[in-house]
C-alpha cells in the first residue's frame, strides 16, 4: 500500500509504520475522505446567507440566478486572490524587515549582497550615489512598501518584464496598479451581487496574479536577496537519512527566511553546540521542510528532510526534538501528532496559530535572542527522545542557481549573458526549456508526477529549472546532480558537461519562481527568439499542485505568455465555458494558457508538442537529437577516462575505446 502513495523509499518506509500502528497521516485521511465532485469542479457557491448553491444540472442558476460560469469564474477568481495575498504578504514582510534593519531597529540582519540593493535601487527610481548602504536599504524598503498601498498607475516591476509583454497588459487593462488593491478588487468582485460576467472576472483574475508574480512574490526574492546574499550553486543532501541518531534534531518548517535564518545562526552559537553537548547530544542538527528548507538549502547548504507531504512522517520518525514553523502549507495535524512523540511544535507567527502548539512569536527586533530561546527548548527535550527509525535514505544535489548566476555560468563575470542559451535553443542543441514548481498533493502519488516529467524533459533536451516542493521533490531520485546529465538527450548532456551543470536546475522557494519570469524576460530580450515570453519554446508545469498560491503563480505565469500545465482535474471543471476560457480565451488575449492534464504522460505529450511549434514559428531549425553527442567535452572525458584505464588510445582517433569494456 505505501508504495502505491509514494515513489519515495524513505517515505515508504515511514508510511508501512504509520499504517501499522494506525497513525493517521495526509495519505491515509485522502484515502478516506473522497473528494466532493461539486466543489472540487467549481459548481458549488456559498457567498450568500441564501446558499450553498450547487448547480448540478444543465441550465440551473444558483438562488439569485448565478450560472456556473459565474460560479466557476468566481470561485477561481478568490483562489487566485488568496494566493496572491499569501506570496505577496510575505513579499511585505521582506520588505518591513530590510525597513527595520536599515533603521538599526534589527540589529541582527544586515545587508549581504549591496550589488543586487545598487540593481534593485536602481529600478526603483532610489538614488544611490554619495549615500551610505543603510540609507540606500531604507528608501529601497519603503517604494518597496509603497507599491502594495499604491491606488493608481502601475507597479514598478512591470518594467522588468519585454516591452511587447507590457504593451499586451496596457492593452488589456491588466497592468496591476497596486499589490494590496488588485487583491481587495477581486473581493469586492466577487461579493454577492458584483461582477457576473465569467470573462471580466477571469481577466480581473490575471491582473491580481501580476500584482503577485511582478510584484509581491518578486520584491520578496529580491530583499531576501539583498538581507541574506544572491544563491551560488552549492552542494547538500536531501531526504529523511540527514537526520541525525546522536544530535539534536531541529526542523525549520513553512516560508520565511527571517526566522530560519536567525535558527541557523543559534544553532551554529558555540555557546548553544556546548549546551546541546551537556545534555548528551554530540551537538545540533539543523534540517529544512517546505520552503524554508529550500531558503535555507540554496544559501546555506542546510539539508532538505522532505517537502509538503513529509512533515508528518519526519515527525513520526521519533528523532525529530523540535519542529519550528512560521506561515503557508503547514499541516495542523502536526499539534496532534507531535504529541504521540516527544516533538515539540512551536509556532511563531501571529498570522498562523495552531490549537495545541506552543506559540512564540517571532519578532525581527529580537531575532537572534528569540532564535536561541527556541533552539534552546529543542536542545532541553533531547533527553525525552525515544526509539528512532529514521531511514538510511540521503541523496545529493546542486541547489542555489539564481538567475545572476545562470547569466554568469554561460559568459562569465564580464560577460555574463543569456546569449549561449539563447543559442542552444536556437541550434536545436536544446528543444526547449520548461519550469517544474509546485507542491505535493496527497490525492496523487507522492513525487511520481514531478520525477516522472522531469526525467522525460531532460531526456528529450529540455533544460529544467525548479522551484520548492518540486524541487525537494526531483532532489531525492537525483535529478538535481551533475550525475543526472546522463539521463539527458545528447544536445542538454552536452551543455551540462560544457558548462558544469545538472540538467535540472534549483531555483529556490515557491516565491522564487518569480526568478523564472527574469530568466524568460532576458531570454525574449537577448534575441533570436522571437520579441515576447510568449514567442520562447517553452512551457510551465505545477504536476501535483495543491494550494491556491500555486493556482496564482500558475495564472501569473499564463499572463506572461507561458504555456502552463497542472495536474488533476480542472477545478473549474463543471463549467465547460469557464474551462475553456482559461485556456483558448486567455491563450487568444495574452499568449499563454492554463490546462488541467491529470495524466503526467499526455501533459509531457502536449508539452513537447508545443514547444515544437513555438520553435516552428520562430523559424528555427526541427528538433533532432541525432545532430548532437559527441562534443569535444565528452571525447576528451572518454579519452581521459581510456588512458586512465590503460587502453591504447590516440587523440586523433575514430573511436575511443570504452573503458568499460576493458
Amino acid at each position: 500500500m505505501a508504495k502505491e502513495r509514494s515513489i519515495d523509499p524513505a517515505a515508504c518506509e515511514i508510511l508501512e509504520v504509520t499504517e501499522s500502528e494506525g497513525i493517521s497521516t495526509a495519505f491515509s485521511r485522502a484515502e478516506a475522505m473522497k473528494p466532493c465532485p461539486i466543489g472540487s469542479k467549481g459548481a458549488c457557491c456559498k457567498l450568500c446567507a441564501m446558499g450553498p448553491c450547487r448547480l448540478t444540472k444543465e441550465g440551473q442558476t444558483g438562488i439569485c440566478g448565478a450560472t456556473i460560469e459565474t460560479v466557476a469564474a468566481r470561485n477561481f477568481a478568490r483562489m487566485v486572490a488568496a494566493g496572491s495575498s499569501a506570496h505577496s504578504d510575505h513579499g511585505r514582510d521582506m520588505a518591513l524587515t530590510l525597513l527595520a534593519a536599515a533603521r538599526g531597529e534589527a540589529p541582527d540582519y544586515e545587508i549581504r549582497d549591496e550589488k543586487k540593493l545598487l540593481e534593485v535601487a536602481q529600478l526603483l527610481g532610489v538614488q544611490t550615489q554619495g549615500r551610505e548602504t543603510m540609507e540606500i536599504a531604507e528608501e529601497v524598503a519603503e517604494v518597496a512598501l509603497a507599491q502594495f498601498g499604491q491606488q493608481q498607475g502601475e507597479i514598478i516591476y512591470l518594467q522588468r518584464a519585454p516591452k511587447k509583454r507590457q504593451e499586451i497588459w496596457r492593452k488589456l487593462g491588466i497592468a496591476p496598479r497596486g499589490i494590496d488593491r488588485e487583491v481587495v478588487d477581486i473581493m469586492h468582485r466577487t461579493h454577492a451581487g458584483n461582477d457576473q460576467w465569467y470573462e471580466s472576472l477571469l481577466m480581473a483574475s490575471l491582473r491580481t496574479a501580476l500584482a503577485d508574480g511582478w510584484g509581491g512574490s518578486m520584491l520578496s526574492t529580491d530583499i531576501t536577496d539583498i538581507l541574506f546574499g544572491s544563491p551560488v550553486p552549492l552542494v547538500a543532501r536531501s531526504n529523511m537519512g540527514a537526520l541525525s541518531e546522536d544530535e539534536v534534531n531541529i526542523i525549520v518548517h513553512g516560508h520565511e527566511p527571517v526566522l530560519s535564518e536567525m535558527i541557523l545562526v543559534a544553532v551554529n552559537d558555540p555557546e548553544m553546540i556546548e549546551y546541546a553537548k551537556s545534555k548528551g547530544a554530540k551537538g545540533i542538527n539543523l534540517g529544512g521542510i517546505c520552503c524554508t528548507a529550500n531558503e535555507t538549502l540554496m544559501r546555506q547548504g542546510v539539508p532538505t528532510i522532505g517537502n509538503f507531504l513529509s512533515q508528518e512522517l519526519a515527525i513520526t520518525t521519533g528523532a525529530i526534538e523540535l519542529m519550528v514553523v512560521d506561515i503557508q502549507c503547514i499541516m495542523q495535524a502536526l499539534a496532534p501528532l507531535s504529541k504521540q512523540f516527544h516533538t515539540i511544535l512551536v509556532t511563531t507567527s501571529p498570522k498562523a496559530h495552531i490549537e495545541g502548539a506552543t506559540h512564540v512569536e517571532f519578532d525581527e527586533h529580537h531575532a537572534l535572542e528569540i532564535a536561541k530561546k527556541i533552539v534552546k527548548m529543542g536542545i532541553d527535550n533531547f533527553a525525552n527522545r525515544g526509539k528512532t527509525r529514521i531511514p538510511g535514505k540521503v541523496n545529493h544535489l546542486i541547489a542555489g542557481f539564481s538567475h545572476e548566476y545562470i547569466n554568469y555560468a554561460l559568459g562569465g563575470f564580464y560577460r555574463g549573458s543569456f546569449r549561449p542559451l539563447n543559442d542552444a535553443v536556437i541550434q536545436g542543441r536544446l528543444r526547449g526549456v520548461a519550469g517544474v514548481v509546485g507542491c505535493n498533493n496527497a490525492r496523487t502519488c507522492h513525487d511520481y508526477a514531478h520525477e516522472y516529467i522531469v526525467r522525460e524533459l531532460i531526456k528529450n533536451d529540455v533544460l529544467v529549472v525548479m522551484t520548492g516542493c518540486g524541487a525537494i521533490a526531483c532532489s531525492k531520485y537525483g535529478l538535481l546532480s551533475p550525475e543526472a546529465a546522463e539521463l539527458a538527450g545528447p544536445g542538454l548532456r552536452e551543455i551540462c558537461e560544457a558548462v558544469g551543470i545538472p540538467p535540472v536546475l534549483h531555483l529556490g522557494s515557491c516565491v522564487d519562481n518569480t526568478r523564472i519570469l527574469t530568466v524568460l524576460s532576458q531570454m525574449a530580450t537577448e534575441g533570436g527568439l522571437g520579441e515576447d515570453i510568449a514567442d520562447i519554446p517553452g512551457v510551465g508545469f505545477a504536476p501535483e499542485w495543491m494550494s491556491e498560491k500555486a493556482i496564482s503563480i500558475g495564472c501569473y505565469f499564463v499572463a506572461s505568455g507561458v504555456y502552463t500545465i497542472f495536474g488533476s482535474e480542472s477545478p473549474v471543471g463543471n463549467s465547460p465555458v469557464v474551462d475553456r476560457f482559461i485556456s483558448e480565451g486567455w491563450e487568444e488575449r495574452v499568449g499563454g494558457k492554463l490546462e488541467f492534464i491529470p495524466d503526467p504522460q499526455e501533459a509531457v505529450r502536449k508539452a513537447l508538442e508545443h514547444i515544437d511549434k513555438k520553435r516552428a514559428a520562430l523559424g528555427l531549425v526541427e528538433y533532432d537529437p541525432t545532430r548532437f553527442g559527441q562534443s569535444g567535452d565528452r571525447l576528451m572525458r572518454q579519452f581521459i577516462e581510456a588512458m586512465e584505464a590503460g587502453l591504447p588510445v590516440s587523440p586523433y582517433s575514430a573511436k575511443i575505446p570504452d573503458p568499460s569494456k576493458k
